[in-house]
């Protein structure tokens, strides 16, 4: 099976400045692949190589089956991109907007494009130049979505629209890949992407640092333990808790009651990994408390983010993925895309 987009040693330079630095990834077709890293980690700009807006300095990429860069009009009308800065007409209303994209996209059908406006409580007859800035995405959605392009190709496409539009948002994106279509989402916001994706790149200074499933991030993600236990000395329980892998952090101290001890120890710990080997160890106690937090996912991103990166050129070290599989995979990075923001 043909993937939807494959890139391979992508590398962007702005003047002096290398701003992507050999991105490899590939996104199968039917499926929501979200990249994710914060303001500046190059998600934009690759993006706009994708979609020939800018040409790479270096690498190769293939979208839908076909070079971006020589593909022309053909490829562009089965793609539908919504950019992170939508910039529109100030002097026109919605529809005509949406009828001036038609023209390029190909036919849409009226009624299609009523119904989508619909769903979004968009008003296709105001002038664009007094439409809000959620209103404005919406009109970028619409057109994004209208003519049901095999790839979608969406930049920060929740930015300004409230709970309800957003979750309207996902059911189109739910409704887009079951007709067959493949969907390529950027955010800077983990909730965001962990709704729809199938699998997530962390991006970071321009490097991929990791690619993964949501699920996978979660397995990985600390969780916080605490829990009350009657009848065992401090020393015991820690020792207990040292046995168990991925256990970290611990705290336990005696409990006290007017001065005097309860006879009751409170742990603490952090887990990061399985937690049936915790639940076998924790079973030996006479537990009268016990809270084990979900995971959470925004740390373990955030962890990512700011996580020292090998050098340009560092070959991994001891145990460090090399490659860029389904799971995991492991990059370098510098900079940023700086200005050169869509």
């Amino acid at each position: 099976m043909t993937q939807a987009i494959v890139v391979e040693g992508l590398r962007k330079k702005f003047g002096s400045r290398e701003v992507l630095h050999g991105l490899d990834f590939a996104v199968e077709p039917g499926k929501v692949f979200g990249v994710i890293g914060p303001n500046g980690a190059g998600k934009t700009t690759t993006m706009r190589c994708l979609l020939d807006i800018i040409r790479p300095s270096a690498g190769s990429i293939s979208v839908l089956g076909q070079d971006p860069r020589t593909a022309g009009t053909s490829l562009r009308r089965r793609i539908g991109y919504l950019p992170g800065e939508l910039h529109l007409e100030n002097r026109t209303t919605g529809r005509r907007m949406v009828e001036h994209f038609a023209a390029i996209s190909g036919p849409v059908p009226p009624k299609h494009v009523n119904e989508l406006a619909e769903r979004l409580n968009l008003d296709l007859d105001r002038q664009t130049r007094k439409l809000s800035k959620g209103n404005k995405q919406k009109l970028g959605l619409l057109q994004a979505f209208m003519h049901k392009p095999e790839l979608l190709v969406l930049d920060e496409p929740t930015s300004g629209l409230d709970p309800l539009v957003q979750q309207v948002f996902h059911a189109m994106v739910r409704e887009a890949v079951d007709d067959g279509a493949t969907v390529f989402l950027s955010s800077h916001v983990l909730s965001e992407v962990q709704q729809a994706a199938d699998a997530v790149a962390i991006l970071r200074d321009g490097e991929i640092v990791t690619v993964s499933t949501v699920e996978t991030l979660r397995t990985a993600a600390v969780r916080r333990l605490r829990f009350n236990s009657s009848g065992t000395e401090a020393h015991d329980v820690g020792a207990l808790l040292a046995r168990v892998p991925g256990v970290a952090n611990v705290a336990v101290r005696e409990l006290k009651a007017d001065g005097h001890t309860a006879g009751t120890v409170e742990a603490t710990a952090t887990l990061s990994g399985q937690v049936q080997p915790l639940v076998q160890e924790l079973a030996r106690l006479n537990l009268t408390d016990l809270v084990l937090e979900e995971p959470d996912l925004e740390e373990a991103v955030l962890t990512l983010y700011t996580a020292p990166s090998p050098r340009i050129g560092q070959s991994p070290g001891p145990g460090q993925p090399a490659g860029n599989g389904p799971e995991v995979g492991q990059a370098t990075g510098r900079h940023a895309e700086g200005a050169h923001r869509a």
